[in-house]
């Protein structure tokens, strides 16, 4: 069972779905020769892939290339369907920051055959996360950044602003499709300048001034 701890107070909020958007910064979409969609791009991780983001990333046996990819995380209450962007910012409990890893070999193999590629998304571990903060007005805003470091250097930096399409707005597109319930996940994409992690690297995963976590790279 996958926990995460929501501050102040320590509440521990059992997670059910973890939805994530893919293409939703230009920058990042150049750079894996991707189109920016009319639409946002949705998959889905197992609750399993989440994970205290303190814990050693245990890089799995099957990939010789698993990618970060920090992002902005959402934690929700229930959120009555279709929703309106207006009124879906009142339906978030929390704010966080994670990595959505990817074993890059095997989606791009998948991709190549066109088969679904929940495999390279999806796997145990695939989804670390720090402490989630209280949804409060003005705890984020547009100038509010992301910044991923390995082993002392800026690897991806971007303000949350830069994303295509904005947290309410994906919420409400969410709803159109699925019941969204508390405990549920949104991972919202990342920014340019993913790549490969490696045993042995240190990382530094900061939502800038509001919350980060600290971890290492091994193999299994």
């Amino acid at each position: 069972m996958s926990v995460i701890t929501v501050e102040p107070g320590n509440e521990q909020i059992t997670v059910n779905t973890v939805y994530c958007l893919g293409r939703n910064y230009a920058g990042h979409a150049r750079e894996m020769g991707a189109e920016v969609s009319a639409e946002p791009v949705v998959f889905i991780k197992p609750a399993t892939a989440v994970v205290n983001g303190t814990s050693p990333i245990v890089l799995p046996s099957f990939s010789d290339d698993v990618h970060y990819e920090i992002e902005l995380v959402v934690l929700v209450d229930d959120v009555p369907k279709n929703v309106s962007a207006e009124n879906a910012g009142q339906h978030i409990v929390a704010y966080g920051v994670g990595l959505d890893l990817t074993a890059r070999d095997i989606q791009s193999v998948a991709k190549q055959r066109g088969l679904p590629w929940a495999t390279a998304k999806g796997f145990d571990g695939a989804a670390p996360v720090s402490r989630f903060i209280k949804s409060e007005n003005g705890l984020i805003n547009s100038t509010t950044t992301l910044r991923l470091t390995i082993n002392n250097q800026v690897r991806q930096k971007e303000s949350i602003g830069n994303m295509i399409v904005s947290v309410p707005a994906i919420i409400a597109y969410l709803t159109k499709y699925f019941s969204l319930r508390r405990g549920d996940l949104i991972f919202t994409g990342t920014p340019e300048g993913v790549g490969q992690l490696r045993p042995g690297d240190s990382v530094k995963v900061e939502l800038v001034d509001i919350v980060s976590f600290n971890t290492r790279v091994e193999k299994l």
